[in-house]
């Protein structure tokens, strides 16, 4: 392949919301480049992009996927990106490293919330937008109603550049005399102020002025132009494939100093860890050592090789502009920067969605133990909006994702990669105590063995404090009853103490106590005897005090259509939660409410199901709050069963 400059490249990324036919989309784009020989479809597993086991089988992307391809002298780097929010880690990943964002719309179902998402990352990242009205038919859509609803949320400066005519052909709005071609030419205009000057004195615009300010307009944003087709029979996408040639913007400058950026990592079973890189600047060879200025660390470039889905041409070097692969990387992980120690500056890492749904795995075999820590570290890398973590507390360990399609398509791919058998049990919730009046208690600890024998005695008064200040130590001893040496001692017994409630052992809070009696042995008393008095006085003055069990509560904020918004109040209803209230966000709206942590056990199945998968959720820590006497009792039962 010969090699291009900057400006001949075009980087584009596909995102939206699932089932809009984005990887149908990119399928036409090859075929009609005549890259590929036949289209393929996501359907009968023969799609170039979704080769994956689990996305052949679930029908749909789960990967982000490149292709490059040639057209009108021209290199074209195509990013397919899935459209679930559980797998938006990928999306993000492949907005981060291209110029330009094609954003299907399915023509039926118009405007859904991915949509949104993908055009407000696509514009935080400054990237040059398109949208393709896909799934056109002849006589059953409303193309003119399609257009009024991206306006109202887009803006008025969506302006459709190919409508079709009353024959159902595709044309272009420029070369046609449709009632749009106005539209454009004063939305053309408004891009630069000579252009717009020559439109109010009612000049004519030449050609090369019309290819430049639709150049400028879509670059700057004040330009998102509008396609239609039917990616399925690659209505349309000759039309698309010609404008992103002609007007989407380059790779930039010409510049020497080598700046790649990791995008992605994906694991090959043959290579090991595989890394989508994009060169920003520079040219990056095989056989070179570079550094990586993430890590302060060198890495030796081995093999480079071009993709085109699963298809991977090695290649000696990559340019400015271009997308490729390498391989057997030592110190380099997603979103780091390869440059050289000449060049200090590192690009942006990648932020990421913090994971909002657990699940507890436990390998089958305790051998097993260390094969899944390992399948989890690949599956991290591999997408780092899946963490893990071994919770000392519970003793579990705590795999978090994106949603429950997100946990299954993990548990899946640690069983079909890594030959490891796990299986999964909620996350247990973490509890905790407190007391609810004050109590006092004695705690005596007297043992004779022959010789020096132990010898502890202390008064310790309980009280319940503000909730939120954890655990609070008063020593109010006077006259040297108990001599200061063995006041870190009680305190100390006072700490260990509250790790393990009166009612189920879990962790106390909330709670003053106040040492303000005691005596002491000359000869036998010790630290350690002044450590189980108090340890005595604590688990007798709790049982005095209203020992109440305590849940945690959680903050949630979830983004659904306003169609869905009645449902989805009335779950959380059934949940024991507190709505708070909802708040519009573009077509959507935000309802956000308190939600004990022990009712959202498969929410996300819950909110798929609601809302057609139509959904997503944030989910923080706000507070303990007293547990419901009925529930109460069946938690302390369930962790007294537990412990048996």
């Amino acid at each position: 392949m010969k090699e291009y400059k900057p400006e001949d490249i075009r980087n584009i990324v596909l995102a939206s919301h699932s089932t809009t036919g984005k990887t149908t989309l990119a399928e036409a784009m090859l075929f009609t480049a005549k890259v590929t020989k036949r289209l393929g479809k996501i359907d009968d597993g023969t799609s170039l992009f979704d080769y994956a086991k689990d996305e052949i089988e679930r029908k749909c992307s789960i990967n982000l996927s490149v292709a490059y391809f040639e057209y009108k002298d021209k290199l074209m780097n195509l990013i397919d990106t899935p459209g679930y929010s559980d797998f938006c880690g990928d999306a993000i990943c492949g907005i981060r490293s291209v110029e330009s964002c094609i954003i299907p719309i399915d023509a039926d179902t118009g405007i859904q919330l991915g949509t949104e998402t993908s055009f407000d990352q696509a514009k935080n990242n400054n990237l040059s937008i398109i949208f393709f009205v896909n799934k056109l038919k002849k006589t059953d859509i409303d193309f003119e109603k399609c257009l009024k609803e991206l306006r109202e949320t887009f803006g008025n400066n969506v302006v459709p550049f190919t409508v079709l005519d009353d024959k159902g052909n595709v044309v272009s709005v420029l070369d046609s005399d449709t009632g749009y071609k106005g539209n454009l030419i004063e939305t053309i205009a408004e891009t630069d102020d000579a252009l717009t000057e020559k439109y109010l004195n009612d000049k004519p615009f030449t050609p090369e002025e019309i290819q430049e300010g639709i150049k400028q307009g879509i670059k700057t944003g004040k330009m998102i132009p509008v396609f239609v087709g039917n990616a399925s029979e690659c209505i349309g996408v000759e039309e698309l494939l010609n404008s992103i040639a002609d007007y989407l913007p380059g790779a930039g400058v010409p510049e020497d100093n080598l700046s790649s950026f990791v995008f992605k990592t994906q694991f090959g079973l043959h290579l090991g860890d595989l890394k989508y890189v994009r060169v920003f600047s520079g040219t990056l060879s095989a056989g070179s050592t570079l550094f990586n200025l993430t890590k302060n660390q060198s890495e030796k470039i081995n093999q480079i090789y071009l993709v085109r889905g699963k298809e991977r041409e090695e290649v000696e070097r990559l340019t400015q502009g271009q997308i490729g692969m390498l391989v057997k990387l030592k110190n380099t992980d997603t979103g780091d920067t390869l440059g050289t120690k000449d060049n200090t500056i590192s690009l942006e890492k990648i932020e990421f969605p913090t994971p909002q749904s657990d699940i507890a795995i436990v390998p089958k075999t305790k051998k097993d133990e260390e094969k899944v820590s390992d399948a989890l570290s690949k599956i991290h890398a591999e997408d780092p909006t899946i963490t893990y973590k071994y919770d000392p507390e519970t003793h579990q360990t705590i795999v978090s994702g994106l949603g429950d399609l997100h946990l299954n398509i993990v548990l899946e791919r640690i069983k079909d990669r890594f030959g490891v058998e796990v299986s999964t049990e909620p996350c247990k919730v973490h509890y905790r105590e407190t007391i609810t009046k004050t109590a006092e208690a004695e705690g005596k600890y007297k043992k004779q063995t022959g010789g020096h024998g132990q010898y502890g005695h202390c008064w310790v008064r309980l009280e319940p404090i503000e909730k939120g200040k954890g655990f609070e130590f008063v020593d109010a001893i006077k006259g040297g009853k108990i001599p200061a040496r063995f006041i870190p001692s009680v305190e100390k017994g006072l700490k260990e103490a509250i790790g393990k409630g009166i009612l189920a052992n879990y962790p106390v809070v909330d709670i003053k106590a106040t040492l303000y009696d005691g005596s002491f042995h000359s000869v036998d008393s010790s630290d350690i005897a002044f450590k189980i008095a108090a340890t005595m006085a604590f688990k007798s003055a709790s049982e005095k005090a209203g020992a109440i069990l305590l849940e945690p509560i959680l903050n949630l904020e979830i983004t659904v259509k306003e169609d869905f918004m009645g449902d989805v109040i009335g779950d959380l209803n059934a949940r024991r939660s507190k709505v708070l209230g909802s708040e519009p966000k573009g077509k959507s709206v935000v309802i956000k409410a308190l939600v004990p942590e022990a009712e959202l056990h498969n929410y996300s199945a819950t909110l798929r199901s609601i809302t057609g998968g139509g959904g997503f959720f944030k989910k923080e820590f706000s507070n303990y709050e007293p547990v419901p006497k009925e529930i109460e009792k069946k938690a302390i039962e369930q962790k007294k069963k537990e412990e048996k």
